[in-house]
């Protein structure tokens, strides 16, 4: 819904307040208060204003800045070549659009003109400028605001990959990134938390913080990388393609990222774009990237279409959809649980994250929302890394709407049931439907029972297992292994192929292992490490139907809580008669037996309480639950002082702090791998 004018207006003048202060903080005071991309994503809503009001557009407008202003400590350097930055593009379309823009700026002196691109990744680092004077160093220089920067010629200089003297004698400045390696990070870290010191945050952040050191020792022991992409000015012949200036700064003796690609269409682009997008490949390499540049290869053709006020019309960052992004609250909403719990929910102005359009977020329980103070209206940072559903990890506050209101938990929900009241969970920051058997409570038990963690039948998703109720083909989990082919093609739009895949995937599901057996009977408190710490010490249904309340009490893991909800679920006649019918349909594999210490390395798996947090690049996270399992040990979804590992991935978010806190070890992936041999 579009905004009104005076709205619009109030928008657009709290962005670029945001956005300067944010920009201060990352440019001057390396103190940023969210991640790239969200910052990003709020210069990219300014922009969309802009166009549609142009007449708004001021000099003091972030869109119309390089970067920040260069620090004090340094001595400032003047650019003899203006220092430019590359407009972002968001989408393929972006690309579509910047081609046309090209061809047609080209075609007043190049009628015919057929433009190629070189693609090339983007080094989330910071942009450096070397000068040389006949082949030996002068002067290495930050890019500050595009026309003064700093000085850090000492501190370059104790880059290994920055050459002194080039393997020719040649004037010429180069623009480069500095970057520091994840493995390099990781060591540091490593050192840093035996010394008690705080872990670093990330490499880009410790890269363009060490280039400012002022003492060139400490920048020396930070072992920073280069890669140099670009010649702005050279005593020699210049390269008459973008391809070819790569190549020559290569051959001056500069590092030079090979992963470059000549690409003769978008649609070339697009498919670059989309290969380097791939978690899995960026991961692997030891850089931060952010994106891909193209440039336009052709020199002639790059000179033909010269620079914007800010930007040259020759080149664009292709950016990937970034973890982090700024959306707005439009509703908070309860969702109803398979246990009958409520979870408050964000709609969200849509927005894409991480490859994916989002319009709703977890907002967990009653202490997330307090903690985070998110209203209706506000501005919000959203995150999806690590996890499958994304999440909100931050309110803009300088862009809170007058009059936003703190959320209120109601006294009654309709969907609970019975009259719809809600009351407090006992000793937990959450709120449950007093009813907790009401038709989409049993809904949301099916859509579980059906899924990964449980029964795992491919193709019944929530709209089918919908499709299903509706009909009154199934009232229960065990009606399912009833169903036909016929009583499928039946339903609306269902295809014979899709019946007989679903068949198929039934019929795989009547073999299950314990733990998944248990998984998919949504008891109350027992979730999925849960189970598996159930069918590990019982190994077979009838004897967890037996348990006494003291002999749950003992097990590690289980507790009160967590046993008293067992024995109370297989003492309702109800949930008995479910599962003796379950029992008629399916067979429970045989629990395989646990693991001995003689196959764990150094006995460091066997016993001990995994907490995975973030993306890990070389295995799933299914996997790396099976392979702690498989070798005696087991995994929780939170940390506590009984953990005795967590392992960060890529982007770990709030379990991660929680772990310095407790002074839990933290394992990267790969440390985490070795404990397997």
């Amino acid at each position: 819904m579009k905004m009104g004018e005076a709205a619009a207006r109030e928008r657009y003048e709290k962005l670029k307040s945001a956005i300067d202060e944010e920009r201060y903080r990352v440019h001057v005071l390396d103190a940023p208060t969210m991640s790239e991309g969200a910052l990003d994503s709020l210069k990219y809503e300014l922009v969309q204003i802009e166009k549609e009001n142009p007449e708004w557009v001021t000099p003091d407008s972030p869109s119309q800045r390089v970067a920040g202003e260069p620090l004090a400590q340094f001595e400032k350097v003047t650019h003899q070549v203006p220092q430019w930055s590359f407009n972002d593009a968001f989408s393929e379309q972006d690309i579509r659009d910047f081609d046309e823009r090209v061809r047609k700026f080209l075609k007043k002196d190049f009628p015919n003109a057929t433009p190629t691109y070189t693609c090339e990744l983007k080094i989330d680092g910071l942009k450096i400028v070397l000068e040389y004077a006949g082949g030996i160093l002068k002067r290495a220089a930050t890019r500050g605001n595009g026309v003064v920067g700093e000085d850090v010629t000492m501190n370059v200089r104790t880059i290994e990959s920055v050459p002194l003297r080039l393997r020719r004698s040649v004037d010429v400045i180069v623009e480069g990134e500095v970057w520091m390696g994840k493995k390099q990070l990781a060591a540091l870290n490593k050192n840093r938390e035996k010394e008690g010191l705080p872990p670093f945050a990330n490499p880009r952040n410790l890269a363009a913080g060490s280039i400012r050191q002022l003492d060139p020792k400490l920048t020396a022991e930070r072992r920073l990388e280069t890669f140099v992409y670009d010649v702005a000015r050279t005593s020699e012949a210049f390269p008459s393609r973008q391809q070819d200036e790569l190549r020559y700064l290569a051959e001056l003796g500069f590092k030079v990222n090979k992963n470059f690609q000549h690409c003769k269409s978008v649609e070339d682009i697009v498919a670059y774009w989309k290969k380097w997008g791939e978690e899995k490949l960026r991961q692997s390499q030891d850089y931060q990237l952010d994106g891909v540049v193209i440039k336009v290869d052709e020199r002639e053709y790059q000179d033909a279409l010269g620079y914007t006020g800010k930007a040259p019309r020759w080149g664009i960052a292709f950016k990937f959809a970034p973890e982090q992004v700024t959306t707005v609250v439009e509703d908070i909403q309860l969702q109803v649980g398979r246990t009958g719990v409520l979870t408050p929910v964000a709609h969200l102005r849509a927005v894409s994250v991480a490859g994916s359009t989002v319009a709703r977020a977890t907002l967990h329980n009653e202490d997330q929302i307090k903690r985070l103070d998110v209203r209706v209206g506000d501005t919000v940072i959203l995150q999806k890394a690590g996890d499958v559903i994304p999440e909100v990890v931050g309110v803009v506050a300088p862009l809170r709407p007058s009059g936003a209101k703190p959320f209120a938990w109601p006294t009654h929900v309709p969907e609970c049931g019975g009259d719809g009241k809600i009351e407090r969970v006992p000793g937990a920051a959450a709120w449950r439907c007093s009813v907790i058997d009401s038709p989409v409570v049993r809904r949301r038990r099916l859509y579980h029972a059906v899924g990964k963690s449980a029964y795992d039948i491919d193709g019944l998703g929530p709209k089918v297992v919908d499709a299903l109720l509706e009909h009154e083909l199934i009232s229960d989990l065990a009606d399912i292994f009833d169903l036909t082919r016929d009583e499928l093609l039946a339903l609306p739009r269902f295809a014979e192929k899709s019946a007989d895949n679903i068949l198929t995937a039934v019929e795989n599901a009547r073999k299950v292992a314990l733990a998944r057996f248990i998984i998919a009977l949504s008891i109350n408190h027992v979730g999925e490490e849960t189970a598996y710490v159930l069918a590990g010490h019982f190994r077979t249904l009838e004897k967890i139907r037996q348990a006494s309340f003291e002999d749950l009490q003992k097990i590690d893991g289980v507790g009160d809580i967590v046993g008293r909800s067992i024995v109370d679920w297989f003492a309702a006649k109800g949930n008995r008669l479910l599962v003796e019918k379950l029992l008629k349909h399916v067979k429970i594999l045989p629990e395989a037996k646990p693991a001995t210490t003689a196959t764990v390395s150094n006995n460091k798996v066997t016993g001990k309480t995994f907490v995975l947090t973030g993306g890990l690049s070389n295995l799933g996270r299914d996997e790396a639950k099976e392979k702690i399992r498989q070798a005696g040990g087991s995994v929780s979804s939170s940390v506590s002082k009984k953990t005795n590992y967590v392992v960060a991935g890529e982007e770990a978010g709030s379990k991660l702090d929680k772990a310095r806190e407790l002074g839990v070890t933290i394992l990267s992936e790969d440390e985490f791998l070795k404990l397997f041999g």
